[in-house]
């Protein structure tokens, strides 16, 4: 059997040349299936790798009890000194505690291309907020200087909006700021720009923070740290690490881009399946008295099933791969910016990663075979009687 597969499978690739605006059908069919979903995916996953890389296990993130996001949290400056007086977090050369309070506000910047406004995240750090982020670096610039309104904006910033290079003053809210520096961090801290918090605070009017990050003295120290908070009766916060915090953001983002994909997915599948039964079906009747030929000299109908099958497998495999390559190519590190949970822009990379491929590649090969199969049976179950009298 084995071999008999292996004779027709043989003759039927090597006819696809004479085939081949036929053949181009499956192929480009489930190119486009391939390249469609994995671009979308892509999307989610360089949405959710954006925001997974800027939480740090060993970072506690305190919010005001019930807040999902920083946007909806206040802290007030009595509450921030407790926190930091807590166990559990680490200290600092000067035996202070690894921590900062921080606040953001939403600003807005044009976009370029368009010049239309959308919003931007400025978010005030402490003294020990370049600490608490050692994958920050200034690769333009210099850091802002405590008690000035200035600003340093993240490397996404630039590449998405206009007026945030080195030099420029950005009006925000009736105060002007000053861009003294960019900075890069391959992670959502690059969709910010960043300022002393205390210059923030007597600048937009506020009184209090927004959160509260915190190193943690080793493993254990979660725990004590979010026990001691939980226990103080002057405070009501929710405690998480900083990773968990920007997992939780990327939960929505994820599910709708998964049904967005499957729908897609599905209904470019479906006609891709049709197209290859189409074409299958068109094929194997062209060969039909060649097959006819075949079973009358001894092949049994399985090998024609399975001779069948394969070349719409490998037409398959070959429409996927294109797919694969094109979405790659397109769409892979293309930089974009989405609204995140705070209802400001995220800049993020589109990610194609191998995983994305295969999994592609897998979507292929279904489709082949449901394209594949009813033309397969046709061809074994076929007269041959029939099918020699056939033209």
């Amino acid at each position: 059997m084995l071999s008999q597969t292996t004779a027709i499978t043989s003759l039927n690739l090597k006819s696809i040349p004479e085939r081949w605006g036929a053949s181009l059908v499956i192929v480009v069919g489930l190119a486009g299936v391939v390249a469609v979903f994995t671009a979308l995916l892509a999307m989610a996953e360089g949405f959710q790798s954006t925001l997974k890389s800027a939480g740090r296990a060993d970072v506690a993130m305190v919010l005001r009890g019930g807040s999902q996001a920083e946007l909806n949290s206040a802290l007030l400056r009595d509450q921030v000194t407790l926190i930091k007086q807590a166990p559990g977090i680490r200290k600092d050369d000067d035996d202070q505690p690894l921590a900062s309070a921080e606040m953001i506000v939403i600003a807005e910047l044009a976009k370029k291309g368009d010049r239309s406004a959308q919003n931007v995240t400025v978010r005030g750090i402490g003294p020990k907020g370049m600490k608490l982020r050692p994958q920050v670096r200034i690769i333009e610039g210099r850091l802002f200087e405590t008690g000035k309104r200035e600003l340093i904006v993240g490397r996404g910033v630039t590449q998405q909006f206009d007026g945030a290079r080195v030099g420029e003053t950005l009006r925000f809210r009736g105060s002007d700021w000053t861009v003294v520096g960019v900075f890069e961090s391959g992670d959502a801290n690059e969709s910010e720009l960043w300022c002393d918090v205390e210059v923030a605070q007597t600048s937009f009017n506020r009184q209090g923070f927004s959160s509260v990050r915190a190193v943690l003295d080793g493993e254990s120290a979660m725990q004590t740290f979010k026990d001691a908070l939980t226990a103080e009766p002057r405070l009501s916060v929710d405690v998480q690490t900083e990773q968990e915090y920007y997992s939780a953001q990327t939960k929505q983002f994820r599910a709708t881009i998964g049904v967005l994909a499957g729908i897609v997915t599905g209904i470019m599948g479906l006609g891709a399946i049709f197209a290859a039964l189409n074409t299958m079906y068109a094929a194997v009747a062209t060969r039909a008295r060649e097959i006819a030929t075949l079973r009358a000299l001894g092949f049994g109908g399985l090998p024609v099933v399975m001779s069948v099958m394969i070349e719409s497998l490998v037409l398959a495999l070959i429409g996927g791969a294109i797919g694969a390559v094109i979405a790659y190519l397109l769409f892979n590190n293309l930089s974009v910016s989405t609204l995140g949970q705070n209802f400001t822009q995220v800049v993020f990379a589109f990610k194609v990663t191998p995983a994305l491929v295969v999994r592609g590649l897998i979507i292929a090969v279904i489709i082949g075979m449901f394209g594949g199969f009813l033309p397969a049976i046709r061809a074994a179950r076929m007269p041959i009687t029939t099918a020699l009298r056939e033209l």
